[in-house]
């Protein structure tokens, strides 16, 4: 059975569903217990069915994200809030030198089965320091497993398989969805890591976008319908692991490349899905690929400059209709 409900609650179901069916699941971060349950609510009504396992943390990224660290390798399976995904420097080697090497440096022996939660990306008027776009730094960093849910239904299975999993998760929520809906099942389900959704297919040209950017691509893919272009939309879903053998499939029929990213273009996931099409498709390429990303700038916090900065469904029309007319 299948309902709405929205982003944010999917989340919110899918900690309470693993709470009750391992006690070895925790919550914790910034006013995850008390307040409203975290800074845009996702974790309140938890701590009155789960006390003692709903953990408000001082304000202090660097000790609770390794605190959440250090519990998972003495069998508790804690989920931990990262406010926004901006602070995280402040807890960065706790994640990057130690949870991604623990199963590595211990010869497959550890396990290290913590989800840090944050949020990323613009829109939401919160200016350079709170609005960056940086799981590209996460995926880059091998140990860690990177999760980009684009809507309801893949936020709580997502979640859920990320719950379960014995290696650290990077679990990456664009505040701008928490508002959205979707047909979520009532039911536990997981959604596999490194299985991407293909999410409307086409003959015409490969859309790969995450997170935010599969509903501003599937805009773009309407209009361009209209136009007599189909495009075949892929949502890798993680970005490590990476599903990269449904995007060349996809681009073996289209010939033809669009990814779509909110990072900022150097080193970001267009240039890593770019540089993966090169190499292994490159017979198949009937055009030059096109990348559609912000420009490389802090997000500004003018309204009028924020959505000239970020991705829109115009940009991936221009860029989709390019390829495709695109002559040699």
């Amino acid at each position: 059975m299948a309902r709405t409900i929205s982003y944010r609650e999917a989340i919110t179901e899918a900690l309470s569903q693993e709470m009750e069916r391992d006690e070895s699941v925790i919550v914790m971060g910034e006013e995850n217990a008390g307040g409203p349950g975290g800074v845009l609510g996702v974790t309140k009504g938890l701590f009155p069915k789960f006390p003692g396992r709903v953990l408000d943390t001082p304000i202090s990224e660097s000790a609770f994200v390794g605190a959440a660290i250090g519990a998972a390798t003495r069998g508790q399976r804690p989920v931990a809030e990262l406010m926004f995904i901006d602070f995280m420097g402040v807890g960065f080697d706790q994640i990057f030198n130690q949870a991604a090497k623990f199963r590595y440096m211990f010869g497959g022996k550890a396990r290290t089965p913590v989800v840090i939660r944050t949020m990323y990306g613009a829109g939401l008027r919160a200016a350079a320091q709170h609005s960056q776009c940086l799981y590209p730094i996460f995926t880059h960093i091998p140990g860690l497993k990177v999760v980009v849910p684009s809507s309801p239904y893949e936020a709580k299975g997502l979640l859920i398989q990320a719950i379960r999993d014995d290696d650290p998760v990077i679990f990456c929520e664009h505040k701008a969805l928490y508002d959205t809906s979707g047909d979520v099942p009532e039911d536990s389900y997981t959604i596999p890591f490194g299985e991407a959704n293909v999410v409307r297919d086409g003959g015409d040209v490969t859309i790969v976008a995450f997170g935010r950017m599969v509903a501003v691509a599937e805009e773009a893919a309407k209009e361009l319908a209209a136009g007599t272009i189909e495009a075949e939309i892929i949502d890798p879903r993680t970005t490590s692991p990476l599903d990269t053998g449904t995007i060349l499939e996809s681009v073996g029929k289209t010939g033809r490349l669009v990814v779509v990213d909110e990072a900022s273009p150097r080193c970001n996931l267009a240039t890593d899905i770019s540089a993966l099409v090169a190499k292994e498709a490159f017979g198949a390429l009937r055009a030059p690929i096109e990348m559609v990303t912000p420009p490389h700038t802090p997000v500004p916090f003018s309204d009028a400059l924020e959505d000239l900065y970020l991705p829109d469904a115009q940009k991936v029309f221009n860029a989709a209709k390019a390829v495709v007319e695109y002559r040699r």
